[in-house]
């Protein structure tokens, strides 16, 4: 049944139109893009398991640590066997996470849900993340930043969808639940009724990515494009690299610190976006001029930002160039943190730009790799060096948190903290930001002696 979705059988037919690619890439990146959405039932977790934060908050550590393991050993794996095949499997692993995670629920056995969610899930989120990225940049080799940006846009906006439906989901479940206050916790069997609703219904829209991805065939070109154009353009190659070549080079290196920055500092303040913005405004009696509710919409503008930038800001680098754009989220981005440490607390206005724009900045790098990706190493083998790269998104994942909260505990207890706590932490970030903007000015065109003969390439195809 397999073979069906091997890359073979799913090339274009004459008249495909290449635009009908990015809605299936979509279908999948707004369904992994769930992970962003845990905070809605954590404390329900927590009243459930009877667990501390740090013991729930592991699950979406576990799931973006496996995403990134599971994305660099699986490239390869995804090249070879093609988008349908692996956006198949990420379905089957996604949905397993939410099947075996509701066992585990039901049956209050909390490692159950690290091994569902956060292993199963984490393989999904990771094989899923990059299986479309390869062929949407062979369908538009003319603007590959606005295709990429197009597919990895839904997953910073997948959470804009699965915050509110879980909400709704959970009080459809649980009477006495209330999606609108944001202590409100629900009952178990809601929470297990919430998982299944997810993982079936997740399962069924990925299918119609998979259904509806197609490969172009060789030799295949978009009407106006020639592929001698892009040897004008500094940095770009024509050349190939495999994904074990571009590993051993300066420039991956060098692009993993860049990632590994850029992620670093934002998650810096995604994972403490609600209280962040409540302890910004808290006066001396105590209580903060912003209220929860407030807070939680909040999070959702953040959310805006995050989706819009990975669309807006890659689709921008066609047009400056990749290198120059990743010169301006982490250059700029220094300013920002440094500005929102020392001035965010004097306006709420102020404080939501700021801190907008600076996770504009974070989507926009994760859209924007690929097609640097692609730039350096050409398309050859891009989905499994993405893959590779992306260790550096599991790596962020946990120090970015750790640096926070590390910062944070020092200072004072959770509910009592003031902007002044955070400015340890935010200026820490402008120093990682600044490593990340000298290791972007050191990257270069890859050497000559790591590209792939043609002779090579054709035996491997």
């Amino acid at each position: 049944m397999l073979s069906a979705l091997d890359r073979k059988h799913s090339v274009a037919p004459p008249g495909f139109s290449r635009w009908l690619i990015p809605p299936a890439a979509l279908s999948v990146h707004l369904c992994i893009g769930q992970v962003y959405a845990t905070s809605v039932y954590k404390n329900s977790f927590v009243q459930h398991f009877d667990a501390g934060q740090t013991a729930v908050g592991v699950i979406f550590s576990i799931a973006i640590v496996m995403l990134g393991l599971s994305a660099a050993v699986g490239g390869t794996w995804v090249e070879a066997n093609g988008p349908r095949k692996a956006m198949f499997v990420s379905a089957c692993f996604w949905t397993a996470g939410f099947l075996v995670a509701a066992l585990g629920i039901s049956t209050k056995q909390l490692w159950l849900v690290y091994l569902g969610y956060g292993v199963l899930g984490g393989i999904g989120l990771g094989i899923g993340y990059i299986s479309p990225v390869s062929t949407l940049i062979k369908w538009f080799p003319d603007r590959p930043g606005l295709a990429t940006g197009l597919a990895i846009m839904g997953f910073g906006g997948g959470a804009l969808i699965a915050s509110p439906l879980s909400r709704q989901l959970l009080s459809y479940y649980d009477a006495g639940y209330d999606p609108n206050v944001s202590t409100s916790v629900a009952s178990g069997g809601a929470l297990v009724a919430l998982f299944l609703t997810l993982g079936i219904g997740y399962f069924v829209v990925m299918m119609f990515g998979v259904l509806n991805m197609r490969v172009p065939a060789d030799g295949w070109l978009p009407d106006g494009f020639h592929p001698a154009s892009v040897k004008e353009k500094a940095l770009i190659t024509t050349a190939s690299v495999s994904a074990a070549n571009a590993i051993r080079t300066r420039s991956f290196w060098l692009l993993w610190v860049v990632l590994f920055c850029n992620v670093t500092a934002g998650i810096g303040i995604l994972e403490q976006a609600s209280p962040m913005i409540q302890d910004f405004f808290r006066g001396s009696d105590g209580k903060s001029a912003v209220a929860v509710a407030a807070a939680s919409g909040f999070v959702g503008v953040l959310s805006l930002f995050n989706m819009a930038g990975r669309f807006v800001w890659s689709t921008t680098s066609d047009v400056l160039g990749r290198k120059r754009i990743y010169l301006l989220y982490l250059g700029v981005g220094m300013i920002l943190y440094a500005l929102l440490a020392s001035v965010g607390h004097t306006a709420v206005g102020l404080f939501v730009v700021l801190a907008g724009v600076i996770l504009s900045f974070y989507g926009g790098g994760f859209a924007t790799v690929p097609a640097y990706l692609r730039d350096l190493f050409g398309t050859y083998q891009v989905g499994a060096i993405h893959g590779r790269l992306l260790t550096a998104w599991s790596a962020a994942g946990v120090a970015g948190p750790l640096i926070v909260n590390g910062f944070l505990d020092a200072q004072g207890k959770p509910g009592t903290l003031t902007s002044s706590a955070y400015q340890p932490a935010l200026f820490t970030m402008v120093a990682i930001l600044a490593v990340g903007f000298v290791a972007n000015l050191l990257v270069q065109p890859v050497p000559a002696r790591f590209h792939e003969q043609p002779e090579k390439e054709e035996a491997v195809a």
